[in-house]
């Protein structure tokens, strides 16, 4: 009876992760829409009108690649560790809606970034929604190591991986922000620059281990 009880209780726990899931990736599936209908769709008669006003709209095009690739890390992260969750506890419910709020809000900061004028208000806007999401996730990764809620087969690296992507993410934007007010391509190069150091000095580190 006790070992029924038990598997029931496991099983209960399973499905409010899978339902969990389920939502996050409707949700983040839902943002991803949205940045690609906001998207300036080119006018003209002719071939070269045509290109001339894409050209015009190369901001819009280049700030919706931007955003995909965010979200889909966003995304990534999350499946990587939820894939491994068998049970909901600490925040973790409450962390998921903060990191979904900021996905979706992630279409308004792409309009809002490609605006005209005040470029470091707009900037550190949307840094700030990227930032408080990855925090949201790293938050996220700190419970379910906190309260033991993967798998006894998850793989060692899973959440050392998953809190190092968080928070070069996060680190990323936040360093950004004060960049905006010396250099708007320094800023924006912070995007890439952060996490390919990160990444050169992770890979550095290993090989050194190897040996």
């Amino acid at each position: 009876m006790a070992e029924d009880e038990a598997v029931e209780s496991f099983e209960v726990r399973a499905i409010a992760v899978e339902r969990l899931t389920f939502f996050a990736d409707a949700v983040v599936a839902i943002a991803i829409t949205l940045l690609a209908l906001d998207l300036p769709v080119p006018a003209g008669a002719t071939n070269a009108e045509l290109l001339r006003s894409a050209g015009e709209y190369r901001d819009e095009y280049i700030a919706f690649l931007i955003s995909f690739l965010v979200v889909g890390a966003h995304w990534g992260g999350h499946h990587r560790v939820f894939r491994y969750v068998t049970a909901l506890g600490g925040h973790l419910n409450r962390l998921t809606m903060y990191w979904l709020l900021m996905l979706v809000i992630t279409p308004f900061a792409t309009r809002v970034l490609t605006g005209d004028g005040a470029f470091q208000a707009r900037f550190i806007f949307y840094a700030a929604v990227q930032s408080i999401a990855a925090l949201a996730l790293l938050l996220m990764v700190r419970d379910v190591r906190r309260h033991h809620l993967v798998r006894d087969d998850t793989p060692p690296t899973v959440l050392p991986e998953a809190t190092l992507r968080s928070a070069v993410l996060a680190a990323a934007f936040l360093v950004s922000m004060p960049v905006s007010f010396v250099s708007k391509a320094a800023a924006y190069a912070c995007w890439i620059v952060v996490p390919f150091v990160f990444g050169v000095r992770r890979r550095l580190i290993r090989r050194r281990s190897a040996r």
